[in-house]
């Protein structure tokens, strides 16, 4: 309160406000973000799986049983030849062919990559935290403050 620029306990209240709001933004971002790689670690490592069991049978002749997922709970049965090459699907309507040995190369940097930035979501979630609690005990502090003013013009 004492510091230039509040003049009024009224606006340093809005100045914390505008701050906590600004808080729970941020917070509502990240953890968008948490959810969106908690889903997709999962997946990489799925894709990493189906790649190795591939190496192993690329030097076989024959072909690898499977269902393949066309839709939510859809599944057709599918015949596949062994091969070394694989197609990813990057997203944004893009799909890439790459070699086996390429495509687990570049999932296990993907994966490394999802699971950093897992970690750093949740450092700034935590950090987000400690100061959600440091805003709600200044404006708690300041409306006490506030009313003890107030009691003492009385």
């Amino acid at each position: 309160m004492k510091q230039p620029g509040n003049e009024t306990a009224d606006l340093v209240l809005r100045r914390l406000d505008e701050q906590y709001q600004k808080y729970k933004f941020m917070e509502l971002n990240l953890s968008q973000k948490k959810r969106r790689l908690k889903s997709q670690i999962p997946e990489i490592k799925q894709t990493l799986e189906i790649l190795k069991h591939m190496q192993k049978k690329k030097d076989s002749t024959d072909p690898m049983e499977t269902l393949f997922l066309l839709a939510d709970n859809l599944y057709a049965k599918a015949s596949i030849t062994p091969t070394d090459k694989v197609c990813l699907w990057l997203g944004a309507n893009v799909m890439l062919e790459y070699d086996i040995d390429e495509a687990r190369a570049l999932l296990e940097k993907n994966l490394t990559t999802a699971t950093r930035n897992l970690e750093g979501l949740e450092e700034d979630l935590d950090f987000l935290r400690d100061q959600f609690t440091t805003t709600e005990v200044s404006i708690l502090y300041t409306k006490l403050t506030l009313g003890d003013m107030v009691a003492q013009r009385k």
